[in-house]
């Protein structure tokens, strides 16, 4: 999708410095865990710290959300992020469902993927709604 509107471009001037921040903040937390060993209150601030980048990026999409003024592209928007949201909830529900029937283990690290898996499939239904609409000569 083009980020044509001043929205967009906010978006994508708040969005990659999260995204940056978050490798950081991740890489640097797991080597101090791994280097040092801290325990307790250290621990739990070292083990947390990643995840304010990624609460930020949700914040950047809330805003991109409010903030975009055309109508059409608001509603599309939507309707992806409404999109990633149905997956997440079906992955998490079927992965539940395996969990309690005894068919796999559960799995500490899973839920760490809850977020990319989101974007992944916001992402998705953002290239499908724009070459559907690239192909009715509506696109942008």
């Amino acid at each position: 999708m083009k980020m044509a509107t001043p929205a967009g471009r906010r978006y994508l001037r708040r969005f990659f410095p999260t995204m940056f921040a978050y490798v950081a903040v991740l890489f640097a937390c797991v080597w101090a865990i791994e280097a040092w060993h801290p325990t307790g209150l250290e621990l739990v601030v070292l083990s947390v710290l990643p995840a304010v980048p990624i609460i930020g990026a949700i914040v950047v999409m809330g805003l991109y959300l409010v903030e975009e003024t055309d109508e059409f592209l608001r509603q599309r928007i939507a309707s992806c992020m409404l999109f990633g949201t149905g997956v997440l909830l079906a992955a998490s529900t079927v992965y539940g469902f395996l969990v309690n029937g005894g068919a796999i283990s559960p799995s500490a690290e899973l839920p760490l993927w809850a977020f990319p898996l989101w974007c992944a499939a916001w992402g998705l239904a953002q290239c499908v709604v724009g070459l559907r609409d690239h192909a009715a000569g509506g696109g942008e």
